[in-house]
């Protein structure tokens, strides 16, 4: 049983160790962010409203994600836990969760904040290319596919998101600062907060974090 939420700036590995977190814990990986993915890539109303604002680097409104998310942990493979990727992402989201966990009998075990540098981070996210085709992830210089600009999976063409180009990158950098650092104080005062350099090393990323879990 575990209840977590993985918080960090944009660029910060937190799509590849929630992967391995809720591999080891078995507890089903929510993202925030690839809900909305895809329904922008099926064109469902809430994609192409989410697609409005994540194109300009800004956040999705509150109410939106929270209705999203919170239905979301109503389905039955989060009895025994989940890990939220991406969600909260304001003070206001967060004690929306807390309310709906409340009701539901439920709290948050632990909120893992991966801390990245704004330098390295915008290196990491203007570098990124994914698949057209299959949605495999690459990068520029530290991941690179065998053939430049051709996914190794299925040999599609790799494109750079329309939210990894620097200048929508520094604005996310920029959103994140204003609205979402806030919760590592909020969370830091339920002293529920465990804070990993995420720079050491994916692996290095991983047993920091479940050290700090604990179980």
């Amino acid at each position: 049983m575990l209840r977590t939420v993985l918080l960090g700036p944009p660029g910060a590995g937190k799509g590849t160790q929630a992967v391995r977190i809720a591999e080891k814990y078995n507890i089903p990986h929510i993202s925030t962010g690839d809900i909305f993915r895809k329904n922008i890539k099926e064109g469902t109303e809430l994609g192409v409203k989410a697609k409005e604002y994540m194109d300009k680097g800004d956040l999705v409104p509150d109410d939106l994600v929270i209705e999203i998310a919170t239905t979301r942990l109503l389905e039955d493979d989060c009895k025994n836990g989940f890990l939220l990727d991406g969600f909260p992402r304001t003070v206001y989201q967060a004690e929306k969760l807390d309310t709906f966990l409340k009701a539901h009998g439920q709290k948050l075990d632990i909120v893992i904040n991966l801390a990245v540098g704004n330098e390295e981070l915008i290196r990491r996210l203007t570098g990124r290319r994914v698949c057209k085709l299959c949605g495999a992830g690459y990068h520029v210089a530290s991941m690179k596919p065998k053939k430049d600009g051709i996914c190794d999976l299925c040999g599609s063409e790799l494109i750079q998101r329309s939210d990894d180009t620097e200048e929508t990158v520094v604005n996310r950098i920029r959103v994140y600062e204003a609205q979402t650092a806030p919760l590592i104080g909020y969370y830091d005062n339920s002293g529920i907060i465990a804070n990993i350099d995420g720079t050491i090393g994916l692996e290095h990323v991983f047993n920091s974090i479940v050290t700090a879990i604990g179980v």
